[in-house]
């Protein structure tokens, strides 16, 4: 048994990980880091708050107890004083040289500058400061090259957009809202002397489509383009700008009116195995804590019906299994709505919640100690739908669980209420997907009529009345007919073509073609 596992306590684990450190490589004159005897008594009680957050996330006790702890201690004994007052970026560093000191491999250092980043994210959470991207930087790329009156009008019309966006999506909606609209403008400011919004003429973005579609541009992706250009050019004549009324009737593409993809009972069965045989197969608490996870996340897409997004921002105050419900706050639209939970559903949060651990907030599902990001939630999914041999995304599960529940009879407006759709029409498209209420339907009409047709084709040839007209008939081919002749085999004709002849042999008989006209009669 290695000796750290023998020690009792975090700190005596690192005073024993510091006593076999290779110091022997170090200069004479390069700091040490000072046993825990040494430190601040609240930097012991951090190394332990540490050593149990790290734990929590389901990070491998080995990698804790050899990497992530050894360089927290470092940091903690070669700088004596309260962590509240170390300096997130020289004092880390200064661990990071001391281990640099010992010449240790390439991929070692990797290592231990990993672990610091870890330490540095843990420190944070306990300053109550939770490290949010900065889009800032991003906007400026954006930006670079175009006019500073386009600039400061854009910038305008991003302040009236961001008050319809959650909070959680600022950074990413904003770098959307750029990208969105920079790429017709620079086409546009390349192509023509443009100064002011007024030297713009239809034709301009006529040429813009053209270009697009000859580029290879998807149809979705510029008509995406001209509706982010309309939508600024009605906010510009809100805010008593003249523009020019032609450029507010420049027509769309006509796109393709796609059905939604879903999956069908057999997918969505090998799925389910799948995530239930990885739980199974876990070997590890970190394996065990993703897989368990992955299927919670997977239960909530699927049976939940809920967006990519509204999984990743789900808060735990949000949540009441006892009820099976959970509330989606600020979903598309900015609108709160109650989404129920199977009793399966409820099984898989809560064997999640038990491994979740600790994180820098309140949301339900955490991923090594920070609030789980979409593309983790995505990625996990498209793998497990390669082992089985299904493609598969978020989205399509919201589609699933939309096209089985109204194939179960649900109510259109309570899925419609379910899934959280604004308008009605929203909800339809899954009918027109596949409606098993619909197939149903037709299926049993349609064998209605079938044995309707049956009861019809069952007349016996042997009728008299059949067999009396067919005689008729018969006869009148072989003789020369005059007017009157000819008003009689009209008349049969009527009666004949009146029976049901699907099983008789008279249907060949070409009437018309033997009935010589009245002058030929009269020679």
């Amino acid at each position: 048994m290695s000796p750290l596992h023998k020690a009792t306590t975090v700190a005596e684990r690192y005073d024993q990980a510091r006593h076999y450190a290779r110091d022997d490589r170090l200069p004479p004159d390069a700091p040490h880091p000072q046993p825990t005897s040494a430190w601040p008594a609240e930097n012991v009680r951090l190394l332990e708050r540490y050593h149990a957050w790290l734990l929590s996330s389901g990070t491998s006790p080995s990698t804790v107890d050899f990497i992530y702890v050894p360089m927290a201690g470092h940091v903690l004994g070669l700088h004596l004083k309260p962590h509240a007052q170390l300096d997130l970026d020289l004092d880390l560093e200064r661990a990071l040289d001391y281990v640099k000191a010992k010449q240790v491999s390439a991929q070692w250092l990797k290592m231990c500058r990993n672990a610091l980043a870890k330490f540095r994210l843990f420190l944070s959470q306990e300053r109550g400061v939770i490290p949010t991207p900065n889009c800032i930087n991003s906007v400026k790329r954006y930006q670079q090259g175009l006019p500073a009156w386009l600039c400061r009008e854009l910038e305008r019309y991003q302040q009236v957009m961001q008050s319809h966006w959650r909070l959680a999506r600022v950074n990413e909606q904003t770098r959307r809202f750029w990208l969105g609209h920079v790429r017709l403008w620079r086409w546009l400011l390349d192509h023509y002397t443009i100064t002011a919004i007024q030297n713009l003429k239809r034709q301009h973005l006529m040429d813009y489509v053209d270009h697009q579609l000859r580029a290879g541009y998807a149809v979705s992706t510029i008509n995406g383009d001209l509706r982010n250009f309309h939508a600024f050019l009605l906010f510009l004549q809100d805010n008593d700008q003249a523009i020019p009324q032609a450029l507010l009737r420049v027509p769309s593409l006509k796109q393709p009116d796609r059905l939604p993809k879903f999956l069908t009972d057999e997918q969505v069965r090998q799925l389910r195995d799948d995530f239930e045989q990885r739980i199974m197969q876990a070997h590890y608490p970190t394996q065990k804590r993703d897989a368990l996870l992955d299927r919670a996340a997977f239960y909530l897409l699927w049976q939940g019906g809920l967006r990519l997004g509204e999984v990743e921002d789900l808060q735990l105050e949000d949540l009441d299994l006892e009820n099976r419900k959970l509330t989606v706050r600020q979903g598309k639209g900015m609108k709160d709505r109650t989404v129920f939970l199977t009793e399966t559903a409820v099984q898989a949060m809560k064997k999640y919640l038990a491994v979740r651990g600790l994180g820098p907030s309140s949301h339900v599902f955490l991923y090594r100690n920070q609030p789980v990001h979409k593309d983790l939630i995505r990625s996990r999914l498209k793998l497990a739908g390669a082992r089985v041999g299904v493609k598969v995304h978020p989205h399509r599960l919201r589609h699933t669980c939309a096209t089985q529940l109204l194939n179960a009879g649900c109510r259109v407006t309570s899925i419609q209420k379910f899934l959280g759709h604004k308008r009605l029409n929203s909800t339809m498209i899954y009918a027109r997907a596949h409606d098993k209420t619909v197939a149903d339907d037709y299926y049993r009409a349609m064998t209605e009529i079938e044995n309707r047709l049956a009861v019809a084709d069952a007349v016996p040839v042997s009728d008299p009345d059949v067999n009396d007209l067919l005689a008729l008939v018969e006869e009148l081919q072989k003789s020369t007919l005059n007017e009157r002749q000819i008003q009689v085999v009209q008349t049969l004709h009527t009666r004949i073509v009146s029976l049901p002849w699907h099983t008789t042999n008279l249907m060949p008989v070409q009437l018309g073609s033997s009935i010589p006209s009245p002058a030929i009669a009269n020679q």
